[in-house]
Order: C-alpha cells, then structure tokens, then sequence
C-alpha cells in the first residue's frame, strides 16, 4: 500500500514507526569489516597514490634521479598533495574512490553525519602513523569494534552502506 494511500486512510502513525525503525537500524551501524576496508586502501593506493608519486617524481622533480637527491623535499610534496585530495574526498563525499568501490562511508558515530574538517586531518595524521606502527596495524583484529587506532583518536568510523 502507498504512503498516500496510508495519509489518506489515517495510518500515519505506523509510517512514523517506520521511519524509527530506519533511524534506529542506522544508529546501529557498525564499523565496516576489516578486509573491505584494507581493499579500499588498496584501491586508494592505486587510484590517489601512485599518479600522485608518478607527477612528483617525474614531472616535479625532474627524473629518478633528482627525486633521489631532494627525497625529504619530494616526499613532503608527495605527502602533502596526498592529504589534500583525501581530505577533499572525505569532507565532500565522506569517501575516497576505493570507499565508494566498497561502499563504505566515513562518518562520526555521534552524529552519523560527515565528521568535521578537524576530526579529519586528526584521522589522517593517524592513519599514516597507524600504518606504520605494528600496534596500528594489528588493533582493529583485536578490537572488538574493529576500530583502528585513527578511528579511536579521532572518533570516527567507516560504515558500510549497500
């Protein structure tokens, strides 16, 4: 039956029932596995990463061997240019392209909406030391949430939404 039909005949309040349910079943979302969340790494890797690698080492720096030379000053570029572009994919889409290959979104689990710019860098900032950190690596295995170290410190987390 119709949600006109539904107004129409005075059952309004099982459409209101309805739409706690949906909020409800939202509000319960849990963080996204594991192994979606590593291949949208994967993914981001090979989508944001390498171009960006590829345009510093070759376009930026000249050659191999200029990189070579100037590595600090080429990996700082490489970095920052690659904080820029994930922080632009989170804060207008809440995900990058592997995110959305997964559906998986980045959100604040307190407010289920798209988590503030500082939340953002914060997780940044962590994911990368996350990653190279053992601790960082083998705590969402651990944890119980599946959360990973810059899911705790800066109170996110990525959701899966088919």
């Amino acid at each position: 039956m119709g949600r006109w039909r539904k107004v129409k005949q005075g059952k309004i309040e099982s459409i209101k029932k309805e739409k706690e349910e949906i909020l409800e079943s939202v509000k319960s979302l849990q963080c996204a596995p594991v192994t979606l969340r590593l291949k949208a790494l994967l993914t981001d890797t090979f989508m944001i990463t390498m171009p960006v690698l590829y345009i510093v080492i070759y376009l930026v720096m000249g050659d191999r061997e200029g990189f070579k030379e100037h590595m600090g000053q080429g990996w700082l570029i490489i970095l920052t240019v690659h904080m820029i572009i994930t922080l632009a994919f989170w804060k207008l889409k809440a995900q990058t392209p592997g995110m959305k290959a997964y559906d998986l979104y980045l959100i604040d689990p307190q407010t289920d909406e798209k988590p503030g710019i500082v939340k953002l860098v914060l997780r940044y900032i962590m994911l990368q030391t996350s990653i190279l950190s053992f601790f960082g690596i083998l705590l969402p295995f651990i944890m119980k949430d599946k959360k990973g170290l810059h899911d705790l410190v800066s109170g996110t987390c990525i959701v899966y939404k088919p």
